[in-house]
């Protein structure tokens, strides 16, 4: 009996959507986003490719559970550590570089928030909002330029010279006084200026 006969004959298993998933995240691991094809997955756990179908809609959907589970990885990775941006970005650079192929799949395509569990974006984010005392705009920015660090130093893009510590430092100093500057945000105006209206 053929692997795509013997998997139409048997009723659909519910674990094979784990098995799916767990193999999707050892492709990742090893080889990357782009290793994830329904091919690969179906001849990980015994069955062709077309017979993928029958346990998960699409490819799609197995990025969206790796997606939640890294996720889910990252804000373990942050929890307990000290609010500061030091701290946070020494957490975070450890968890990534570990994680590379992860770190990539869960900030460098659109995020399918319909698909993620019920306030797991706002755990993973949790750390760096604390950190800034709710002030979202300077977490995402300190978010972007931890994520921007992370990205330069596993593509190797820093000259071969170059302190990364140091650099991360330099960031860390750059917030912490931006973080006690006053705020130099201008109030906003309701209805439009008087230079609109003339």
């Amino acid at each position: 009996m053929t692997a795509d006969a013997a998997d139409a004959a048997a009723p659909v298993r519910t674990d094979r959507r784990a098995e799916l998933i767990a193999a999707a995240r050892h492709l990742l691991e090893t080889e990357g986003a782009e290793a994830i094809t329904i091919r690969r997955l179906g001849a990980a756990v015994g069955i062709r490719g077309p017979s993928v179908y029958k346990h998960v809609p699409d490819k799609a959907t197995i990025e969206d559970a790796l997606t939640a589970a890294g996720l889910a990885e990252q804000a373990d990775a942050l929890r307990d550590v000290p609010l500061t941006f030091s701290a946070i970005a020494r957490a975070y650079r450890a968890w990534a570089l570990s994680h590379p192929h992860m770190h990539r799949l869960i900030n460098d395509r659109p995020l399918n928030r319909a698909k993620l569990p019920a306030g797991l974006e706002a755990r993973a984010a949790a750390p760096l909002v604390a950190a800034y005392t709710g002030d979202r705009d300077m977490a995402r920015a300190a978010w972007a330029t931890i994520k921007g660090l992370v990205d330069l130093e596993l593509a190797d893009r820093f000259p071969p010279d170059v302190d990364i510590d140091a650099v991360y430092a330099a960031a860390d100093r750059a917030y912490t006084t931006a973080e006690a500057a006053p705020s130099s945000r201008a109030p906003r105006q309701s209805g439009r200026s008087r230079d609109q209206t003339e």
